[in-house]
């Protein structure tokens, strides 16, 4: 693929943008509980660690979408209040399901950027480059919340499917508009 469709391009930047700020408002979510009603150092730190990668993501993003001149998501409003207490819920359940709500939505946002990577072209050089760094570094995200005890089993299977599946609806949607 030589050039990358103008539209598509739109819909990637518009949608990662939405998708580095949603993974922050998770992150903020997780960290009030944390700091508040569930007091757990260790976890605070992980999840502080990974709030900065998605931080450094963010911002590429909204360099990109002020560069390209592209209009955010309509949605943003929405996304952070849902994001918050998404990651306020989960952490209140404990941190095995901190971790798999950190574990769903990477091994979604994943297969988003693999997606991603195929329809770019070679016209859009730095933006693949960018994707593929962020792609390793939300797998690592993924890796070190199965390290901490995420689990999709049982009960959580459920919790897991919710999570997947809201993850999915906001990208389509934030594609979009």
């Amino acid at each position: 693929m030589e050039k990358t469709n103008q539209k598509t391009l739109e819909e990637i930047i518009r949608v990662d943008h939405a998708g580095e700020r949603g993974a922050i408002k998770i992150y903020e979510g997780q960290l009030l509980a944390l700091k508040t009603i569930k007091q757990d150092n260790d976890l605070k730190h992980t999840i502080e660690e990974m709030k900065e990668h998605e931080k450094e993501h963010l911002e590429y993003f909204e360099k990109e979408i002020q560069k390209r001149k592209i209009k955010p998501t309509y949605l943003l409003p929405l996304w952070d209040v849902m994001g918050v207490a998404l990651g306020f819920g989960t952490a209140l359940l404990g941190k095995k399901t901190a971790m798999l709500c950190t574990a769903s939505v990477e091994e979604v946002i994943e297969d988003h950027y693999q997606n991603q990577l195929n329809k770019i072209g070679n016209d859009e050089k730095e933006l693949k480059s960018k994707i593929k760094k962020f792609k390793s570094e939300e797998i690592h995200h993924k890796n070190i919340a199965y390290e901490l005890g995420a689990s999709n089993k049982g009960i959580y299977s459920i919790i897991d499917k919710v999570i997947k599946t809201g993850s999915k609806i906001a990208i389509t949607i934030s594609e979009k508009i």
